[in-house]
């Protein structure tokens, strides 16, 4: 029987003691063990340096959503530029003894790894639908089977975020102010930058996540927690004591109103505000009846924006502003941030110029290199995308090249640009595409090109 003092135990206990992050040197092991496995049996059988293209797109989209909102291409980016395995973690490795009859040549490849393919994608922000291509890959085959795990991880989740947030905006309207809370619900602290960077280039105001809004060079937004009232409450006697402390320091912040009585805290404040001059910039409410106590504080604190938080959604927000609630702006976390993903696939479109197709049912994917063309009428409105082969369009297509042999073909654009992009894309879709409630599904038409070669590749009986 072992024990903590054994020898043996010692690599275990070191790797438990070690800190378990994400880092930007581990990034390139980020992956699923079969996507190294694949490679030994590519360079195994000598076709590892065949190009291929592989596309990332989801079959369909969660459900209750019309459209998607593309995400993640800049990680995407970043993750291809810095694709590369330190002599350590080669060695890591082997050692595990999974590939001891691998080739020489897989060793020599992870060894020297670079990405040296080309990315072809849609800009971030952009409107998409089941079957489109968020993304293409083209490069050597063992390239662009290494990269699946990580660009799906990426995309699927930062487009989730970033949709959810475009109906958010679509729903609040412009003037309402929207702030990300979902740091703490998030699926890990990878996950709550992603979040916050995706709800932000998606439409949102701010968001309360410190470190997110640093590196993005914006301005973390926040209010108070109970715990202040109730820990400064019990302590000088009284949650205005509380307000007092917490305006002296951050006089623009709101004030969290509902820790004990909302009703009570509401009319105290009015009444400071008539009697002692007190500015109150901003409260905010976080349970209760939120139409009743938004049209209380509007009433009695007319100057006063209020804000609301509280496992808010798109369908909760429509709610409120249908029945009347005067609300200025919304605190959105957990229901942003978490839910039915998007199921986004990776999956090999051709190889060496011959187009492949995958024949599942229920999983058929349409075979070789892809291209999305959006249709306008004359007045500019939006007909419904065509999805086309490559080889039929030069240039007028949605995905765009953004990466040549490894190398960007451009600079990283700002949030704000992505956040422009998404408001308009998304006011020239039909009311019945934006609808919250059972919105009309969508599906791209295909070009008879694309039909007449899917008809060619797929099995009789697919």
């Amino acid at each position: 029987m072992l024990t903590l003092t054994d020898p043996e135990m010692a690599p275990e206990l070191a790797a438990i003691a070690a800190p378990l992050d994400a880092t930007v040197e581990d990034s390139a092991l980020l992956t699923d063990l079969y996507q190294l496995t694949m490679i030994a049996c590519y360079c195994d059988r000598g076709v590892e340096q065949r190009p291929a293209s592989f596309e990332l797109f989801a079959r369909r989209l969660p459900e209750g959503f019309g459209y998607l909102v593309a995400m993640g291409l800049e990680q995407a980016l970043q993750h291809l530029e810095r694709l590369r395995l330190t002599a350590a973690q080669v060695v890591q490795l082997r050692a595990t003894g999974l590939f001891d009859r691998a080739p020489d040549r897989f060793w020599e490849l992870l060894s020297a790894a670079r990405f040296t393919g080309d990315l072809w994608a849609m800009p971030e922000g952009t409107i998409a639908f089941a079957h489109e291509p968020l993304l293409r890959i083209e490069a050597p085959l063992w390239q662009a089977q290494w990269v699946e795990t990580y660009l799906l991880n990426a995309l699927n989740y930062q487009t989730l975020v970033a949709t959810r947030s475009a109906r958010l905006r679509d729903v609040a309207g412009e003037r309402s102010q929207l702030l990300e809370f979902g740091t703490r619900r998030a699926f890990s602290p990878q996950a709550a930058l992603w979040a916050a960077r995706s709800s932000l280039a998606a439409g949102l105001d701010a968001t309360s996540n410190v470190a997110a809004a640093l590196q993005l060079g914006r301005k973390p937004a926040g209010t108070m927690a109970h715990a202040l009232v109730m820990a400064l409450g019990a302590t000088a006697g009284s949650e205005t004591a509380a307000f007092d402390a917490f305006q002296g320091l951050f006089p623009q912040a709101a004030l969290l109103v509902d820790t004990f009585d909302p009703v009570r805290a509401i009319e105290r404040l009015a009444e400071r505000v008539a009697n002692e001059g007190l500015a109150v910039p901003a409260i905010r409410l976080d349970s209760g009846d939120l139409v009743a106590l938004s049209q209380l504080a509007r009433d009695r604190l007319p100057h006063t924006k209020i804000m609301v938080s509280g496992d808010l959604d798109e369908a909760e927000i429509l709610r409120l502003r249908a029945a009347g609630a005067v609300i200025d702006g919304y605190g959105i976390g957990t229901k942003l941030v978490t839910g039915q993903p998007v199921n986004g696939v990776y999956k090999l479109v051709e190889l060496d110029g011959l187009p492949v197709a995958k024949g599942s049912t229920g999983k058929a994917t349409y075979p070789g290199r892809k291209q999305v063309i959006r249709q306008w009428d004359r007045s500019g409105g939006w007909l419904g995308d065509r999805l086309v082969l490559a080889e039929e369009v030069s240039g007028s297509g949605l995905l765009q090249r953004v990466m040549i042999q490894g190398q960007r073909t451009q600079p990283p654009e700002s949030l704000t640009t992505i956040a422009q992009r998404v408001r308009s894309q998304v006011q020239t879709l039909p009311e019945t595409v934006r609808s919250i409630h059972d919105p009309r599904s969508v599906l791209p038409e295909l070009s008879p090109a694309l039909q007449s070669l899917t008809n060619r590749v797929r099995p009789a009986d697919a």
